[in-house]
């Protein structure tokens, strides 16, 4: 019997290789996603060597790209038609404002816009496995965090806090409307809350990088930060569990702004116009 298989962006490093390890254990097929060849190869090494036997694939790709999220997809729904795991987990957080190759607001393209352009290019292949998941790892940033759905590349009033907040506030709200999108599909979709973790999410200089080392011997290891998403992604009683959001492996109230139905559609059509109006899934009537 093949294994199902489980695409794990982020995974090369950090509680991305934490979680491609943990779903080595739980005999999946691991699709790890990374943009560094030589971390990538030992990330591989050192699962194997943890767990022997196995099964794993290396993919190389620049998140920060949509046009080279979207290339990813096609390569992956060729290899794997069904999917039983995606687990959008690669992030970024900048103390300055960078814009990628597209123009894109790069927090914004790398904590959202790529996991949204990947989820929407899979669900082909997430549907073909008859019950699949959807894991986005979140963070409680977005617990205080405000948006503006005509301003989601902050182009006016940007600073590193807002930026970060703002993005995981946005791919909170998509993937709950996802959620509801695909009720009764077989398909879930919920965000994890990893906990404060001490990886190289930050890697600034100055007093953000230093404040950043000084706070790390008292935050979750990256063993530690996968426990909930492992959860959430493999616990038999979850397995209908949608539209939810788990710190330490409980539901927990998310920002109500996530809840509110108007602000949802307006977030989901921005973030489609950003990424040149392309649909993700169609509404169920």
């Amino acid at each position: 019997m093949s294994r199902p298989v489980a695409v794990v962006t982020g995974a090369t490093s950090g509680i991305g290789r934490e979680i491609a390890l943990g779903l080595s254990k739980a005999d999946h097929h691991v699709v790890m996603i990374g943009r560094d060849g030589a971390r990538g190869a030992a990330a591989v090494e050192s699962i194997k060597a943890e767990r022997p036997g196995a099964s794993l694939d290396l993919h190389l790709t620049d998140l920060s790209s949509l046009a080279d999220t979207r290339a990813l997809a096609a390569a992956l729904i060729e290899k794997h038609p069904a999917i039983s795991l995606l687990v959008n987990n690669a992030g970024v957080f900048s103390a300055s404002r960078e814009v990628t190759g597209e123009g894109h607001e790069k927090v914004l393209a790398i904590n959202h816009l790529s996991p949204f352009v990947l989820t929407g290019a899979l669900l082909p292949a997430l549907q073909a496995a008859g019950r699949a998941r959807i894991v986005a790892i979140g963070s409680d940033t977005s617990d205080r965090a405000k948006i503006d759905p005509d301003n989601l590349e902050l182009e006016r009033g940007w600073n590193f806090v807002r930026a970060y907040g703002q993005a995981k506030l946005a791919q909170m709200i998509t993937t709950f409307v996802l959620a509801e999108r695909l009720a009764g599909s077989g398909v879930t979709a919920n965000v994890v809350h990893p906990g404060a973790v001490a990886t190289n999410l930050i890697r600034a200089q100055g007093p953000i990088g230093l404040a950043w080392k000084i706070m790390a011997p008292f935050m979750l290891t990256a063993r530690e930060g996968a426990e909930t998403p492992l959860h959430v992604s493999l616990a038999p009683a979850l397995s209908e569990a949608t539209g939810l959001y788990f710190k330490a492996r409980k539901a927990a109230p998310p920002n109500p702004l996530a809840l509110n139905p108007v602000l949802r559609r307006a977030v989901w059509s921005a973030t489609e116009q950003l990424i040149s109006g392309r649909a993700m899934a169609p509404r169920r009537t």
